[in-house]
This record gives structure tokens, sequence and C-alpha cells, in this order.
């Protein structure tokens, strides 16, 4: 079980709840938290000074004063008028990630939220119950206003949400639960939904994806370097020594790593060409590139989710409540641009790798790596593919935190657009696994060319690993579910286990 103070998650523990559903405590610490901070607003709901959020309306409705016995219909009003998303719903593993963010970043204890509240919030996080969240809706600034909305509806029995995979009403996922939906008090509407979770969730799966991603990207490109009969000379340490950019430094040592007893590279070792492409010779300073800006990120993301961001904020050892700007989105946004152009870049170079392979003219391999030239077309559609995927990640990669737009009658008249920012990260992510499977697909049917010649120890493994469920194309078949099998193989890390268990471990973030 894990236990949260809002000061010290970490990114490994929101995968586990996310994905492997480990159950979540708030802490002793985060129990006084908690309790301090909702003292301060107790004491102020007999004050007739105007609190925002507590005594007032909400953004340009924030002149317009509450009577007592209005506000706990203004938190209620303030979930159903908020829960205004569109499009599909958002998987699991966000939903939990962002219920499991938002109880943290409460426990923090600057919310003002009561510590039932939250463990009601956790509850239906431990006993599987997760809020049907459209993915759609949110600017990024006051935080993810609607979808978090769409979350704190089924803590009071209204919305929707998936009991066991199944899409149910609210109330039934309460019951399901043996829960029964709860009423919230001033300023609770307020607390769960003024943050930035929904990007930070998007956000911190694809950074702990994109770290494996980086391995086998290594991966791929050093299976394509043996297929196309490189040198390693470009990789040599002192080259990045003296640029010590450390996802270079790191790129380069996984580059020799998976290529070390290389008996391919030995066969070619006095050939007379002098340098390769820049997507085999480069390939230190373009992974390594974006290595750094995944690890920049993950800093980030890690702030991020140890933060408070709702507004106003409860400051229990002056008993102050301030109004700031903590919700607005625009850390992550930034890092989530730099991401997407990040991911982006290493599909691009796997494609131009995909191409030199299938191009007979570049590889000195046989044409679409076919024995059959003409009769089949070996897998030239898989470069196809990738230029598709490739094309469509330079639309996705704009920046989306440029374009602001206005909200709430000019009163919030600078958002993020982070959680789209996160959203587009996620897409781009996807694509690049492809690129990344298409690349070993094709590395591994070039290798199969130079035979009985070996590669060095990393590539060999990960040939094998690919071998073993997909057979070297002797003859034109259904490329797709061979595109599908080495993709579920480097999703899974099964490509990647091997190779660290054949070389160590490599390194993706340094």
């Amino acid at each position: 079980m894990i236990s949260i103070d809002g000061n010290s998650l970490t990114l490994a523990e929101v995968v586990r709840v996310a994905r492997q559903r480990e159950t979540v405590e708030i802490s002793p610490t985060g129990q006084q938290q908690l309790a301090a901070s909702r003292a301060i607003v107790d004491k102020l709901l007999d004050s007739a000074k105007p609190v925002y959020g507590i005594s007032t309306g909400f953004g340009n409705l924030s002149q317009i004063w509450i009577s007592p016995e209005e506000r706990e219909a203004l938190q209620r009003n303030l979930i159903l008028s908020h829960a205004a998303g569109v499009g599909d719903y958002l998987p699991e593993d966000v939903v939990r990630a962002a219920m499991l963010m938002r109880a943290n970043s409460l426990v923090k204890g600057y919310s003002g939220i009561r510590p039932a509240t939250v463990e009601r919030l956790l509850e239906l996080l431990n006993r599987g119950v997760y809020p049907a969240v459209p993915s759609k809706g949110s600017v990024g600034a006051s935080g993810d206003l609607s979808p978090l909305s769409h979350i704190a509806l089924v803590l009071m029995g209204e919305g929707k949400a998936f009991v066991a995979g199944k899409l149910v009403t609210g109330a039934q996922a309460l019951a399901a639960a043996g829960l029964s939906p709860i009423a919230f008090a001033a300023k609770e509407g307020l607390a769960l939904i003024n943050g930035t979770q929904i990007m930070t969730a998007v956000g911190a799966l694809v950074v702990h994806d994109a770290a494996l991603l980086m391995k086998a990207a290594d991966i791929a490109a050093a299976m394509s370097l043996e297929a196309l009969r490189g040198t390693r000379t470009a990789y040599d340490e002192r080259i990045s020594r003296i640029r010590p950019h450390t996802g270079q430094l790191a790129t380069s040592g996984n580059l020799l790593k998976l290529t070390d007893d290389s008996r391919i590279m030995e066969s070619h070792e006095h050939c007379d060409k002098v340098q390769d492409a820049y997507s085999l010779r480069c390939v230190p300073q373009v992974h390594g590139a974006s290595k750094d800006a995944v690890r920049r990120a993950l800093e980030t993301i890690e702030i991020e989710m140890n933060s408070a961001t709702d507004n106003p904020l409860i400051f229990p050892d002056t008993g102050e409540v301030i109004s700031g700007g903590n919700f607005h989105g625009q850390p992550v946004a930034l890092v989530m641009d730099y991401l997407k152009t990040a991911l982006a870049e290493i599909g691009s170079i796997a494609e131009r790798r995909v191409n030199r392979m299938l191009d007979a003219h570049l590889s000195d391999l046989p044409p679409f790596l076919t024995a059959y030239p003409g009769v089949d077309s070996g897998l030239m559609i898989t470069q196809y593919t990738a230029a598709a995927l490739v094309s469509e990640n330079k639309v996705l990669a704009h920046p989306a935190c440029v374009d602001s737009i206005p909200t709430s009658a000019n009163q919030e008249d600078h958002v993020s657009m982070g959680t789209i920012a996160a959203r587009q990260s996620r897409e781009i992510l996807e694509n690049v696994r492809h690129v990344i499977a298409i690349e070993m697909l094709v590395a591994a049917q070039g290798l199969d060319f130079l035979q009985p010649l070996e590669p060095g120890v990393g590539v060999r493994a990960a040939y094998q690993a690919i071998r073993a469920e997909v057979p070297h194309l002797e003859e034109d078949r259904v490329p797709a579910e061979d595109i599908a099998t080495v993709y579920r193989l480097l999703v899974g890390e099964t490509i990647v286990n091997q190779v660290q268990a054949a070389v160590g471990d490599l390194q993706a973030l340094a």
C-alpha cells in the first residue's frame, strides 16, 4: 500500500497505482495537514468577509456574495455546471493516476477540504471504481476544471463510472463499491476540481513510457547500424566527453554495449567507407537530446504531482486564505510540448533508417529486403506506414501552449492548453512506438541477409526476441500482423528485458 503525504509521491508509485492497482492510504502526517487546513475554513464560515470560492461565486462571478444557507448548493452546482467534457473517455490508467494525484495534492494541506472527503476519493480508487472522464474540454487553467468535475460527480452519485469494465451510473458505481453519495461542504467542490491533475497524470504516464521507448530506440538504431554495416567509430566516448550532454553520453554508451563483439562489424573493419549517414552517425546526438528532454519533463512532473494547485490556498500557520494562480498549467504545458517534439524526432530519425535499409541503392541489401523483388514487394509498405506516422507527428508537435483563448468573460484571460499538449504527447508516443517496431522488424530482416555473420551481443538478443515470434519474410504476407507483434514485444518490455539480460542495464535518462 502507498501512503501519501502531499510531498513525496514518486512516478514509480503513480505507475503502480495507475496500472497495477496498488491501494492508497493517507499518512498520519497527511491527516494532520488536512485537519489543520479544514479548521481554517470552518472558522471562516461565520465571517462576513468575502472569501473566494467559500462565500463567493467563481471566475467572473467572484463578486457575488453567497449566503451560508446557499453554500452547499454552491459546491454542488459548481460540479454539475463544470462537467462539460466531450470526446472519448480517458483511459483507466490516466483516471486512476489523476485520482491519486488529486488526493495527494489535497493531502498537502492547503486546500481546506475535509479528511473524510479525500478518504472517499481514495475509497473509489481502492475499490476499483473509476469515473468516466471525457478526454476533451480542459484549457489548462483554472486547472483541469471539466475533467476533474467528472470525477467529482461520481462522489456525489452523479455522472458515470466504470466498474469491472462496465459503464454504469455514478449511483450504481457507489452502490457496487458499498459507498453512499456525499454532499460537499464549503470549499470542497472547488478544491476537488481546481487543479492540474489530468494533464499531470497523462504527462506522468507518457514520461514513464518514454523512458522505456528511449532504450528501445537505441536498440532499434543499433540493429539498423548492423544491418547497414555501419561503424561504431562515431560512438567513441571521447567524442561525447568533449560535448558532455548527459543524454548523448548515455546513448553512446548504449550503442557500444549493443554492438559489442559484432562479427558483422569485424567483417568490414577495413572497408573504404569513411562515414555513415547522419541517421546512423548522429544517433547519440539526436537520441541523446530527446533523453535530456524526457528527463526535464520528469523533473517538472515530479514537482507538479507534489504541489498544491487549487485556489484559494489555505495557510494554516497564519490562518490566511490567499488567492493565486497555482492552477495554471503552464509548467506542465511547456514540458509536454517539449516532450512532443523530442518524441517526434525519435520517430523521424528512425523512419530515415528504415528507408535506408529498404533502398537497395543505399543498403547493399536486396530491394525492400525480399529475395524475390518484383514478384514480391517485401517490406516496401512498412516505410509508407512509418512515413505516415512521422508526418502525423509533425502536425501534433505544434506547441499547444502558444494558443491561449480567454475564458470566463475574460477573467481568465490567459490559459495553458496543457491538457491538450499532454494528450498530444500520448498520441505521438504511440505513433513512435509503432515506428520503432517497424524499424526493428525491418532491421531483423536485413540481418537475415548477412548470415552467417552475427551482430553484437545486444543486437543479437533483440534479433532473437523478435525471431522467436516473427519468422523471416520468405515471401509476401500481411505485414500489419508482424508490426503488431513487434509492437507488443516492445511495449511489454520483452525486447528491452532480453537485451538487458545480455548486456546489462541500458541508460534511459542518464
